[in-house]
């Protein structure tokens, strides 16, 4: 996959069919748009997926919610997806004020555009007053096919990366994961930790999130860690560890740390994906670190029994 992420390289010779979305967190209803985006292949169009590179929200209104899902990591999923290209826009002053069909004009003439799927909530141009109607008018004018996907749902409301992330904040990772289509994941680099897991025979794999991503509630989980393409099993920790004392101040960062089970390789430094599904316990301080151990090997015991190991 190739991705375009300043205004200089948005140039594609070939004839493309084109997706425009927030893509945050990349959910069924994505899922939808791409698999109509991508049965144009076989006719010689390359997809585009196009999206922004900070969530337009955030600098229109000063919205500093997390993300469900990270530049960095979008990059990741859509290749895994087959996407051909993968457009960054940059959010600056310019295209912020773009009237929409000037936008529309932009995109088409410079990304050689003969087809666009959208869902039937799309907007785009200054104000959000772009949408798939406005598309429509123009495809005759430009030359393309419009399809316009409708929204799924999910018990009576539309699935959004809005409804997922209300799910998330409240722990129900189940529910989120059916919204998803896959259980809600963090992607990150194993770093070295305070190593308070090894000396009690339980050594953990730490990452730390992106500042924007989005973490679930401080707490216990039944988890997954992919690593070079291989799933393991375990449970991973969200949180401060109160138990340990700081290195340094007066807590310790936040943090995800997961026990693998049956797993003894080194993989510091190796990118790994940890896939949240079912919230267990909240964090808690104990008393001494032994007693921190005979919970942890309840933790172990729950997630066995979760995934049936």
């Amino acid at each position: 996959m190739i991705c375009l992420e300043t205004i200089e390289q948005f140039h594609i010779d070939e004839p493309t069919a084109l997706t425009i979305g927030k893509f945050d967190g990349l959910h069924r209803g994505h899922e939808e748009l791409l698999s109509h985006l991508l049965e144009k292949q076989n006719e010689d169009l390359k997809s585009v997926v196009f999206t922004f590179d900070i969530p337009p929200k955030k600098l229109t209104e000063g919205d500093g919610q997390r993300l469900l899902s990270t530049n960095s990591e979008k990059q990741v999923l859509f290749a895994e997806r087959g996407i051909d290209y993968l457009v960054l826009c940059p959010f600056t002053p310019e295209v912020m004020c773009m009237e929409p069909e000037d936008f529309v004009d932009w995109i088409v003439t410079n990304l050689n555009v003969k087809r666009i799927v959208v869902g039937e909530d799309c907007c785009f141009g200054h104000n959000r007053r772009g949408d798939h109607k406005l598309l429509a008018q123009l495809a005759g004018r430009y030359g393309y096919e419009l399809k316009v996907v409708r929204k799924l749902k999910f018990e009576g409301r539309d699935i959004s990366s809005t409804y997922i992330r209300e799910e998330i904040k409240k722990g129900n990772m189940e529910i989120a994961t059916q919204m998803l289509g896959h259980p809600y994941s963090i992607d990150g680099t194993v770093e070295t930790g305070n190593q308070i897991g090894r000396t009690i025979g339980i050594p953990t794999a730490n990452i730390e999130a992106e500042p924007v991503k989005l973490l679930p509630p401080f707490g216990v989980y039944a988890a997954t860690i992919d690593i070079h393409g291989e799933r393991y099993y375990g449970i991973a920790n969200i949180g401060r560890k109160p138990t340990i004392k700081p290195k340094e101040g007066d807590r310790n960062p936040i943090g995800v740390e997961m026990h693998i089970l049956n797993f003894h390789e080194d993989i510091y430094r190796e990118p790994v994906r940890i896939s949240f599904y079912v919230y267990e316990r909240p964090e808690i301080k104990f008393d001494s670190i032994s007693d921190l151990k005979a919970q942890i090997k309840k933790d172990i015991v729950f997630s066995e029994h979760y995934f049936g190991k």
